[in-house]
């Protein structure tokens, strides 16, 4: 037996305990694609093991994430910072290998996957973010990047939806340095395959711009080493179609049984004696003598990197420091942008928000972004900055197409590639698209802002199906994502710097309407989630408070109240920023025995959890009628003379 064969057999039999060890797991992913990632591990993924965040390493992503003991194993073998106790600690609390690979938790780990289909849009961001680099910084005879994305995915990552889209974009923008590695046994968890799908995958891959090269044989290691070294020849992003067998060495191999299994003690033995292993979570030496080999020369390759941006240094000194200078993102000066759009004070947020995108561009050479298909509408793209295409990778705006979900997928791909700043956008009602994108850049606490527009019943005329009254209420319930409902130019702002200061995603809800001018709104107070915009002087009977267009429906009804009562009234941009603040600054602001009205356009009931128990919500509890937007909005109740009645009736209760 050869020793590349030796090392084959090591990963497979202590990927198989690692998973006979929890009890937990995916054996049929873990053995069928052992020679596919061993293979690409040890020939061709340019790495440092010593220095895992190196910039101009190949990005990985896994996205099949149940086939993560296969992955954490090779981790392991190749000399990242993962022990073999860390493999007998497989899918225990707070472990360091997980049941499905996260970003920030194991070393090696470039994004968190699991959910299928969303690496596959992951590692279509983390191209385009590449090709990026290296149209800004490359000249002749310093390639300072160059480098590709690789990313692993089955049968069930090609079934969903997100993966088409971002396929279909990336054949688009012909992304020439990534490579699809694709597990095809043709079994999925109810079994066959062709149970639900009988696609021809080559020509649809072949259809969209893709380069195809098939492999037979996909558990032969030097069959996949030699496709993998002709996809990185290829001019166009390439797939390689590996026919493998899941499971294979099992008696279950072939079956979907095999999938979501593990071997009992007896199997698991018997399986290793077939692979000529006898000793528990060991590695021999001169295994590890050749996947160390393959470490040394990752190491090898960043030192030649560091003296070839040392040349790089001297003969392009301009460059090099906008080089250096690149992703820094604490040079941004918020006041300033606040106070250049000023002037479109009184305009609709979307309105104001697109002046704002540019002067940020302005500052930072770093943000990328675009709509699905809306940009017009939701004026979520940047002035004099071109369109990033296959023929221009210095454009600042992506058109991703109608392909929401896909679109919020590449755009963590690009947001997680070093220190990019990066947007998306659409209507707020097709948020729901992009949900389960979200739900990951939340995860792993990504800085991205997503500006969704037509954020209320005020659309009007396009109707129920566009009028979003549930969406704010879902985008709040996503553990770690953060929505502002700013009401001006200055809350806006707040909402920028929240996210690139904190590192965190931001969900913004804008409006298509124009949103009039409210005296004393503050950019810093708007960093506390909510403050007081009208303050009566005195203890309050009644507190109205309100977020984005809604803000001035409050100030106007306060105006009508108070010639009875004495009225405060608080803008709340952000709910989940001032359920953060301290104990003394909530009560200041809405005091624990205030009689208290929330008014939103929307039927989210988290403001009760947060606000005084004495509080009341002012919102939309159904579906409206397509129809004028002002007359839609004053059916709905949302008018001064509405609002002010509901308030009046609410403090005589009190009384």
């Amino acid at each position: 037996m050869n020793i590349t064969q030796k090392a084959l057999n090591y990963l497979k039999a202590t990927s198989a305990e690692t998973i006979s060890n929890a009890k937990s797991g995916h054996l049929g992913v873990t053995l069928g694609a052992s020679s596919i990632l061993f293979a690409f591990f040890k020939d061709h993924y340019n790495f440092d093991a010593s220095d895992s965040d190196f910039l101009n390493r190949d990005r990985f992503v896994m996205s099949a994430g149940h086939g993560s003991a296969l992955y954490y194993t090779l981790l392991s073998m190749f000399g990242f910072d993962i022990s073999l106790q860390d493999l007998k600690n497989f899918r225990s609390y707070k472990s360091k290998t997980p049941g499905h690979p996260e970003y920030r938790v194991t070393d090696g780990v470039e994004i968190t996957t699991g959910a299928l289909g969303q690496g596959v849009a992951n590692a279509v961001g983390m191209a385009i973010a590449e090709s990026v680099m290296e149209e800004r910084f490359n000249t002749v005879g310093f390639n300072i990047i160059d480098h590709y994305t690789y990313c692993f995915m089955g049968d069930g990552c090609l079934m969903e939806g997100i993966s088409q889209e971002a396929i279909s974009l990336a054949g688009n923008l012909k992304l020439r340095k990534l490579i699809f590695l694709y597990d095809s046994n043709n079994v999925t968890i109810d079994g066959p395959l062709n149970l639900a799908n009988k696609e021809n995958v080559a020509k649809k891959f072949h259809s969209m711009g893709w380069s195809v090269i098939k492999v037979k044989n996909g558990n032969s290691y030097r069959a996949c080493t030699s496709a993998i070294a002709r996809a990185k020849k290829s001019t166009k992003p390439t797939i390689i179609i590996f026919n493998t067998t899941i499971g294979i060495g099992t008696e279950k191999e072939g079956t979907s049984s095999v999938h979501g299994a593990y071997l009992n003690q007896g199997e698991l033995e018997a399986f290793k004696e077939k692979l000529g292993v006898k000793e528990s979570f060991f590695i021999p030496s001169d295994v590890r003598e050749l996947c160390m080999a393959t470490t040394r020369r990752g190491k090898l390759e960043h030192e030649k990197w560091n003296q070839l941006l040392a040349m790089y240094s001297s003969t392009h000194p301009e460059l090099y420091k906008s080089f250096l200078t690149f992703f820094d993102r604490k040079k941004i000066n918020y006041e300033r942008i606040i106070k250049n759009i000023a002037k479109y004070d009184g305009q609709s947020t979307r309105r104001i928000n697109h002046f704002a995108l540019s002067e940020l561009a302005y500052q930072c050479p770093q943000l990328i972004g675009g709509t699905a298909d809306v940009g017009p509408s939701t004026q979520a793209y940047i002035d004099n900055a071109g369109n990033f295409s296959a023929g221009n990778r210095r454009g600042k705006n992506i058109h991703f197409g109608v392909r929401e979900h896909a679109m919020a997928g590449i755009v963590n791909g690009i947001a997680v590639y070093e220190d990019f700043i990066t947007f998306d956008s659409t209507f707020l009602t097709f948020s729901n698209y992009m949900i389960p994108a979200i739900r990951m850049r939340a995860m792993m606490k990504l800085p991205v802002l997503s500006f969704f527009t037509h954020d209320s019943i005020a659309v009007g005329q396009d109707g129920p199906t566009h009028q979003p009254i549930e969406q704010i209420g879902q985008l709040r319930s996503i553990i770690g994502n953060t929505v502002f409902r700013p009401c001006d130019y200055k809350e806006l702002i707040a909402g920028y710097q929240y996210c690139l200061k904190n590192y965190t995603p931001v969900a913004f809800a804008l409006t298509r309407q124009d949103v009039p001018h409210v005296d004393n709104t503050s950019f810093e107070l708007a960093l506390n989630g909510g403050y007081i915009v009208v303050d009566c002087g005195q203890k309050p009977d009644v507190i109205l408070v309100a977020s984005g267009s809604e803000v001035p429906l409050a100030v106007n009804s306060a105006k009508e109240i108070s010639k009875k009562y004495k009225v405060n009234v608080v803008s709340m941009p952000s709910l989940e920023v001032f359920e953060n603040q301290s104990t003394q600054y909530k009560t200041k602001v809405l005091p624990k025995d205030a009689l208290t009205i929330y008014v939103e356009l929307s039927n989210d009931t988290k403001p009760l959890k947060i606000l005084p128990k004495n509080s009341y919500l002012y919102g939309v509890e159904n579906y409206q009628y397509s129809g004028n937007g002002e007359v839609v909005m004053e059916k709905a109740g949302f008018n001064v003379k509405a609002l002010t009645r509901f308030v009046e009736s609410k403090i005589k209760q009190q009384i």
